[in-house]
């Protein structure tokens, strides 16, 4: 029993994994918040598009979601500038369905992806 579970494990192992396919999307929303006046808003970006928000400049890089899901499981990249600072605040992904997995770490203001735009 247990050499024929070995011989099922590494078979299962030498499988490749096939990639999910996505669909790029034109767009996305993005909600903000600043943690210091309790203020919330959405902001519809456009692919390549920035906006601005007090001191943060939230650009849309990239937004795409799984084939066979909903825009709301959308994965985004974003790149955040805050004019206080150097370097960008957040530069990378982040998930809709679990935006704790990549946030960006600033002491006054949260930026989440909320879902992909599809048209």
């Amino acid at each position: 029993m247990f050499k024929a579970l070995t011989v099922l494990l590494v078979a299962l192992a030498a499988t490749p994994l096939t990639a999910q396919d996505a669909v790029t999307a034109p767009g996305g929303v993005v909600r903000w918040l600043d943690k210091v006046s309790g203020e919330t808003g959405d902001i519809e970006l456009s692919r390549g598009q920035s906006a601005q928000n007090g001191r943060l400049t939230i650009q849309l890089d990239d937004c795409r979601y799984p084939s066979d899901a909903s825009p709301t499981e959308a994965y985004a990249h974003l790149t955040i500038l805050d004019k206080l600072m150097d370097v960008p605040a957040f530069s990378g992904w982040m998930m809709a369905s679990s935006p704790a997995l990549s946030a960006m770490d600033h002491s006054r203001y949260d930026v989440w992806i909320l879902r992909c735009l599809t048209e």
